[in-house]
């Protein structure tokens, strides 16, 4: 099946036929991860489900990476995809479908600033610092400032849940029933454990197709010669549009600070858990991981940043944030190809 990619029509049936089926089994594990989050109660659901999907995009970028051809930049590719996806995509349709059905919508202020607290210099140093550094050549780190990337964002992560899941726990609900909001349910055991199984054997396909799809999109980059920031860009659609679907429905349910938790969750998520990943498995395969950003996208991702704390320092959001988000996508999208 794979041997007649070098025809344009089957190459193209053969890639939408994989990411629509890839697509599905993110769905499902979504899904389930959805169940357990309403058994669980937040912030407990949330972290459920920003794991699931960061264990999901770690498979992925794995095996493109170890599938396919010139893939030293597919980490920092797919990084930055999901930043941008997120931040500025995910966060602002889910502005501008709430602010335009509910005209003003409130979250904590204090839940968003602990998120932005960490992921703005666990970003800045995963995806500009490598470009400043002399110890190696190129955007790249030295072992020992692996080793110091790898450590730090796991300690800083490790820091942020236990202040999400113990002591500020109410950082992430909004209103006087936080403390209530944020209480586990008390759910039926068998039926978690079911969630729970389901979850884990969705993940399997997910590993498959992650191996077929790497195929059609390494063909499509290196023959065709596409934008090598392409790959990235279709993996971090592939594992973040399940949690788009969740943040957009919430926020037009007039449930912002749930929006705001899967958001910013994913994006703290990916930085601090899937970076440490990918560094690791560059070790054991050899693959040197390039991080630094170039040319424009260093100017769009302090811009984002910038922007993600402008509209969240108040509380309080409406259309007008949710435009300038999609107006920062659209731009991050165009630079692929015209960068």
């Amino acid at each position: 099946m794979m041997g007649r990619l070098s025809s344009p029509p089957w190459l193209t049936l053969i890639f939408i036929w994989l990411f629509v089926v890839s697509l599905g089994s993110v769905f499902c594990v979504v899904r389930h991860s959805e169940h357990l989050a309403i058994r669980l109660g937040e912030p407990y659901g949330t972290l459920i489900l920003t794991l699931a999907v960061t264990a999901i995009e770690v498979i992925s970028i794995a095996t493109m990476m170890l599938h396919g051809t010139n893939n030293s930049t597919l980490v920092r590719d797919t990084l930055f995809a999901v930043v941008m996806i997120i931040l500025n995509g995910m966060v602002g349709l889910s502005l501008l479908v709430g602010g335009w059905r509910h005209r003003e919508q409130q979250h904590n202020l204090q839940g968003a600033s602990a998120y932005l607290s960490v992921i703005i210099p666990l970003t800045v140093l995963s995806l500009v610092l490598p470009n400043f550094t002399v110890t190696t050549p190129g955007p790249t780190l030295s072992w020992a400032q692996e080793v110091f990337l790898t450590l730090m964002a796991l300690g800083l992560y490790g820091t942020f849940l236990a202040i999400q899941t113990s002591r500020h726990r109410t950082y992430f609900a909004l209103g006087e029933g936080a403390e209530k909001t944020n209480e586990p349910r008390h759910a039926n055991p068998r039926s978690s454990t079911l969630h729970t199984v389901l979850l884990a054997a969705y993940m399997l396909p997910v590993v498959f197709l992650a191996e077929q799809l790497a195929q059609p999109i390494n063909y499509l980059i290196d023959i065709f010669h596409a934008p090598a920031a392409l790959g990235g860009l279709l993996i971090a659609m592939l594992v973040a549009t399940p949690e788009a679907v969740g943040a957009v429905r919430a926020a037009k349910a007039n449930d912002l600070q749930r929006s705001v938790n899967i958001s910013l969750g994913s994006v703290l998520a990916t930085i601090g858990l899937t970076v440490p990943a990918m560094l690791v498995i560059g070790h054991l395969t050899g693959i040197k991981i390039v991080l630094g950003l170039q040319q424009a996208n260093l100017v769009l991702l302090p811009l984002t940043l910038v922007v993600s704390v402008i509209t969240f320092a108040s509380g309080r959001t409406n259309i007008l944030q949710g435009a300038v988000h999609l107006l920062l996508f659209a731009a991050y999208v165009m630079l692929i190809f015209q960068g």
